[in-house]
């Protein structure tokens, strides 16, 4: 069921629009999680317009926490579970993604290359599974602390470059999990750069702010 995503956004800081970037929040949290990387980015990007949708799913038990697709919490703290969880869920919320950002592209009559995906924990997880299948390789990938679930799915022929950034003390996802993806994505063909954030824990710094800013600012010029 490919379902209806809608979430806050932000215009281009100058001119018309000919950048994309999707911001994908985490497990629990909502569209307003994210947006608030714009404001750190649109120096850096300022022909770009934010998107921060909504996950279609409510979290069991919240209000205004939203999910992808469902995580059992058992999994949280546990890299391996996670992404042996992850891995059998996260292909039920690519075709509602995949669509969404093809209706995003349309709306401001972009090109497919012309797109930035970044994604925070779940977010990350959907953000690399989506973003190593599109059928025009996207311009970028950001995943701040997230997994790379398996999955059969085959990967496009082209992948993006991906920048992976994780806090060493992430008390949600280990950055155990950034040190089996960056190799995995790197196998797979994608150019993989990577950052640990000392003494971090399961959120975004100020450097690893500017380093994704800066990713994606280089690959979308």
């Amino acid at each position: 069921m490919v379902e209806q995503l809608d979430g806050p956004r932000v215009p281009a800081a100058r001119g018309t629009a000919r950048h994309l970037v999707v911001l994908l929040h985490g497990y629990g949290a909502n569209g307003d999680d994210l947006i608030g990387l714009a404001d750190a980015w649109r120096e850096m990007l300022p022909h770009a317009v934010f998107v921060a949708p909504n996950a279609p799913q409510t979290v069991p038990g919240t209000a205004f926490g939203r999910q992808w697709f469902p995580l059992r919490a058992a999994g949280f703290g546990d890299a391996e579970q996670m992404m042996l969880d992850a891995s059998a869920r996260v292909a039920t919320a690519a075709p509602t993604m995949h669509a969404f950002l093809d209706s995003e592209l349309m709306r401001h009559n972009l090109a497919p290359s012309a797109l930035g995906l970044v994604g925070f924990s779940q977010g990350t997880m959907l953000a690399l599974h989506v973003g190593v299948r599109r059928p025009v390789p996207v311009a970028a990938v950001v995943g701040y602390s997230g997994i790379f679930a398996r999955s059969s799915e085959p990967l496009a022929r082209e992948l993006p470059p991906i920048l992976l950034s994780h806090g060493d003390a992430d008390e949600v996802v280990p950055v155990t999990a950034l040190f089996d993806a960056a190799p995995a994505l790197g196998d797979a063909g994608a150019s993989v750069r990577w950052h640990i954030a000392p003494g971090i824990g399961h959120g975004i710094d100020p450097e690893s702010l500017y380093l994704g800013g800066r990713f994606l600012a280089d690959h979308l010029a």
